[in-house]
This record gives C-alpha cells, structure tokens and sequence, in this order.
C-alpha cells in the first residue's frame, strides 16, 4: 500500500510538471535574484564549521568513510566520479593540508584525471555508510606517479598507476536534511515497482546488441574480481 501510494504521488507529481508552461517560467540570474528568494542571512553554524585544513574531528570523518565522489572540471564540462575503497582509504597530512587519494582501476576513460592535468580545481563529497553527517572538501589537484607513494596504497600487491594529491582549500561538514530526506540507509525503504536494468541491457539496447547483454552481466561479477584492485 505503501509503495503504490508513493508512485501515485510519483505520477501526480511529473502531470503536474508536464502541464507548465516551460515559455512563461521565471529564472533565476544573477546573485540578487537569489537573495530575493532566500535572503543573505547565515546562521552562525554554516559559517564558522569551514576549516582551512582538516581538523581531528574532520579527520575521523575521513577516516570512517569508504565512499568519496570526485567532482572535476575540464575544456569538455564537468565530470562528477565515484570513488570507493576500504575504510579510511584517503590519507591526510599530519598539518591537515593535503589529501592523497589512490585511483584504483575502473573503465579506463580517465575523465578525472584529464580534467586535473588541464583545471587543477577539485571537489570531494565524503559519505559514511549509517550517518547522515557527509564532508565536503575543496581544493586543488595534482597527479603523482611516485614509484614509492603509489606502492604504499597497494592492495593485494597491486598499486594504483597514480595517487591524486590535493591541496585544501576548505573543508566543512554538511547537514544531514538530505540524507533524512532520501531514507538513504533506510532498510525500510519500499521495493521498487520493477526491477532496474542491468549494465548488460543498457548496453544492449545502446548498440543494436552489439555489445552486453546477458552474457556481459552474467561475466561481470567474475571479471570485476580478477580487476578490483
């Protein structure tokens, strides 16, 4: 009852977004437009919680987290990765400025890094799995192929081909009104009213079947062990 419920507001909800009129809507442009809307008072918390480097409380924050998403930006636009790994995987210096991030292997496109090399500008978003408290991080980046860093990340003998160094800019944590929001580690959350597609169908149906399907999702599990680390 539940879920149905939540999809007929789901299906109310994009009726009513399909019926504006996109011609007559009124946008936002410029700094006073959205001071208009929502003010330019800050409440005390939102300010004073920004940091210069990473402090021993935002430092256990990083340590706890096994999920970080990477956002760069490039000559082609933006780019917005996920990065997983054990526990604690990011390093920080001991004078709380700098970060190391190891780049373990993925799909080879390598969007991040081509962004780095060329805009060095850099945001990290930081997520605990169970807490609603998430760390955002900006800065700077550079890319280190150092024999000796790159080894000492290694995870079953195997080392990342470069380390993402950056420098701090700031660091604060985010409020947890979005993690409540989206029930995000909620056991409880509905079923979904159809099963997802899979890597293998999207692929697919992207190439005329020419690449994927069953065969690929059925190989990936396997193929993702061999290639982990």
């Amino acid at each position: 009852m539940r879920a149905s419920l939540k999809l007929r507001t789901i299906q109310r909800e994009e009726n009513r977004a399909s019926n504006l009129d996109q011609a007559a809507m009124t946008y936002l442009q410029t700094t006073a437009d959205l001071e208009t809307i929502y003010g330019t008072d800050l409440a005390p918390a939102s300010v004073v919680k920004v940091a210069d480097r990473v402090t021993a409380h935002y430092g256990a924050l990083i340590a706890a987290s096994p999920f970080v998403i990477l956002a760069t930006a490039g000559p082609e636009g933006l780019d917005c990765s996920p990065r997983g790994d054990q526990r604690g995987f990011v390093r920080v210096a001991e004078d709380g400025k700098t970060l190391w991030l190891p780049d373990r292997r993925g799909n080879n496109r390598i969007d991040s890094l081509r962004n780095i090399v060329r805009d060095p500008r850099v945001a990290l978003l930081f997520l605990i799995p169970g807490s609603g408290t998430t760390l955002r991080v900006n800065g700077t980046a550079r890319l280190s192929a150092d024999k000796a860093l790159c080894e000492s990340f290694a995870v079953e003998e195997k080392a990342p081909r470069c380390v993402i160094e950056l420098a701090i800019d700031e660091v604060y944590f985010q409020c947890a009104r979005a993690i409540v929001r989206s029930a995000l580690w909620s056991t409880e959350a509905p079923a979904l009213d159809a099963p997802l597609p899979t890597p293998g169908q999207i692929l697919a149906e992207m190439t005329a079947h020419q690449v994927g399907g069953k065969t690929y999702d059925d190989e990936w599990p396997s193929r993702a062990a061999k290639t982990m680390w």
